[in-house]
């Protein structure tokens, strides 16, 4: 449609700048919820393999979904009784302490008790910093930092369960939404969308399966070695910091590692076992790096190093955790687009 006049060609162009924005606000608006879809479709494509190797084992389709599901309702619920022990166990030592240090700071000697263990310290000024520092604290500030804060957490948990119900409900019909979605593309071009979409699943599929598999190398190995060389406490917990932190491309293992390392140190205080933990993670960091990782991921998806890289760092930027974990299939599925669509139809002009 042809516009002659200038005030239409205007209005038509400020319509549709209100438009652009009123898109772009709905989809910031929808962030969270759109993060939450995204991960769950993500994780229910990874776990789609899965459910075909049974299938291709002569299991039922709804047999198979039912036991990827309940493997996965079994990990889930086996992480949360991992940490609760150890929550409430801080916790009560933390209340124990405070039985014996607070009755000692009340008594008459305190002050004295203080400038004799510590002769260079002017406790006199450190006890009015104190009181200056405790006059200015703001109780409303306080509150609405650690209101802040148990929101954090509420929504956290929140939108883990979301997206566990998601994953659910995405594993048990991905096949249906599949078929809809294909529906959608011209009959003349299905064919080809269909062959190229499946490739891009299959792919995601097995790069989840791969990151998957190396996470569950490192959370056996870290549960074997910490339980039974190192006797940490708490070893079934960090087992499972290195198993979710392995999850992660490229950075997940090595602040994994650090996690436990300072872990090992609050738990047990300062000792060997701190200095051995860090010394096996940056051993296991270099076989992972260059004996697992590429036997496990070559077969997963064919991307080249640098292109991994850059991937990871600009899907970390933009979206955090959730863009390293899909950024790598992305890519993965451009190269595979411009592979079998662009260079063929390049090659033919």
């Amino acid at each position: 449609m042809k516009i002659q006049n200038a005030f239409r060609l205007g209005l038509f162009g400020g319509l549709g700048v209100i438009i652009a924005v009123a898109i772009g606000t709905a989809v910031g608006e929808l962030a969270t919820i759109l993060t939450y879809v995204g991960a769950a479709l993500f994780i229910a494509l990874g776990l789609d393999p899965l459910v075909s190797f049974l299938e291709k084992h002569k299991w039922p389709r709804g047999l198979a979904i039912l036991t990827v599901l309940a493997g996965v309702l079994g990990a889930f619920t086996g992480l949360v009784f991992a940490i609760i022990p150890v929550v409430t166990d801080q916790i009560s030592t933390l209340v124990t302490q405070l039985q014996t240090i607070v009755p000692t700071i009340f008594t008459p000697t305190f002050q004295d008790d203080v400038q004799a263990t510590f002769p260079w310290l002017d406790v006199d000024e450190v006890l009015k910093q104190v009181n200056l520092f405790l006059a200015g604290l703001d109780v409303v500030s306080i509150g609405g930092g650690v209101l802040a804060a148990g929101l954090s957490i509420a929504n956290g948990v929140f939108g883990a369960v979301i997206v566990m119900i998601l994953t659910l409900y995405f594993v048990s019909s991905l096949a249906t939404i599949k078929r809809g979605l294909y529906q959608l593309v011209p009959a003349s071009k299905r064919a080809r969308f269909v062959d190229i979409a499946e490739q891009i699943s299959d792919s995601v599929g097995r790069f989840v399966m791969g990151q998957g598999a190396l996470a569950l190398v490192n959370g056996i190995l870290s549960f074997l070695v910490l339980t039974f060389v190192f006797h940490v406490k708490y070893a079934v917990l960090l087992a499972f910091i290195a198993l979710l932190g392995s999850l992660i491309p490229l950075v997940g293992t090595l602040t994994a590692s650090v996690i436990i390392s300072l872990s090992v140190l609050l738990f047990q205080g300062p000792g060997w076992q701190v200095l051995a933990v860090a010394i096996y993670y940056l051993v296991y960091m270099q076989v992972e790096a260059y004996v697992i990782n590429p036997r496990i991921m070559n077969s997963a998806v064919q991307v080249p190093g640098v292109v991994v890289v850059i991937a990871a760092l600009a899907g970390g930027t933009l979206l955090g955790v959730l863009g390293a974990l899909v950024a790598i299939p992305i890519a993965a599925s451009v190269l595979l687009i411009m592979k079998q669509v662009f260079i063929p139809r390049q090659n033919a002009l």
